[in-house]
């Protein structure tokens, strides 16, 4: 989410393989091998195995014993704590996100950009509904996803070529199909205040959203909020009609509940 380069000199490269290591696990993962982990982040066994060496015994993961497979630690688990604490908007946004997920029957849910994906951070289950299998930690692409096409709309054109740079390639995400994707849903908020990516887009054929876009004063970039559910039980007609513009108010009362007007888009 910064300006930096690989290629800077300030870069510390092994600071970013280490933390490429942490971004590997996923929540449905039980526990990852050196195998696994150099499977996922490209990087050599070798410089694995000395990651994860260094990365248990400051408590980043752990494993039971000598040859058990890793799985994060509770450094990790404070150091997440920490994060959600210190931005603002998180714990005010949850009894609001949750009375949306309730009368939506809907799966609400936060994602935040990290690198070229967008990662769910947040995510209130309707009370008594079966929902879908979204879980805090997936990752989604930023092409064909409603999410992924909220969070591109929304940023400005400098930031949206920044961001290609480090998703080129996910999903045939081209120079083209990104003027292409902020096009469409940009005219979507602007119209509507949410996004719909098509279906026939999407990257997961049981999945149906809506999402729109804010603006913390916390971070340098939008983050989105999305509600999504079963095709059957969310069908476009209800997400344009009812479910989006009730997603669209909840983040106008979480801005009006931080003092914060609603944010232009910004091109």
């Amino acid at each position: 989410m910064n300006d930096l380069s690989e290629t800077d000199g300030r870069f510390a490269t092994t600071l970013a393989r280490g933390l490429s290591v942490l971004r590997a696990f996923r929540p449905s993962d039980d526990g990852l091998g050196n195998a696994e982990i150099a499977e996922r982040t490209g990087l050599p066994k070798s410089t694995v195995s000395r990651l994860t060496y260094t990365l248990h015994v400051l408590g980043y993961l752990t494993h039971a014993r000598h040859g058990e497979r890793y799985r994060p630690g509770p450094a990790l688990l404070a150091m997440g704590n920490v994060a959600a604490a210190s931005i603002s908007f998180v714990e005010i946004a949850g009894p609001i996100m949750r009375r949306l997920a309730d009368e939506t029957r809907t799966l609400s849910l936060l994602a935040v950009r990290d690198r070229g994906r967008l990662v769910l951070t947040k995510a209130w289950r309707p009370s008594g509904v079966s929902s879908i299998w979204l879980e805090v930690g997936h990752r989604l692409p930023l092409s064909g996803s409603s999410s992924g096409h909220c969070f591109l709309a929304a940023l400005s054109d400098d930031a949206a070529t920044r961001v290609l740079q480090e998703a080129s390639g996910d999903r045939g995400l081209s120079g083209e199909r990104l003027a292409e994707i902020r096009r469409e849903a940009y005219g979507q908020l602007l119209a509507q205040g949410f996004a719909i990516t098509d279906p026939a887009e999407y990257f997961a054929p049981n999945i149906h959203a809506v999402s729109t876009p804010f603006f913390p004063r916390d971070l340098s970039e939008p983050v989105v909020f999305s509600c999504g559910a079963t095709p059957a039980d969310l069908t476009l007609s209800r997400m344009r009609e009812e479910v989006g513009p009730k997603l669209r108010a909840a983040v106008r009362e979480l801005e009006s509940a931080l003092g914060l007007p609603p944010a232009p888009l910004r091109r």
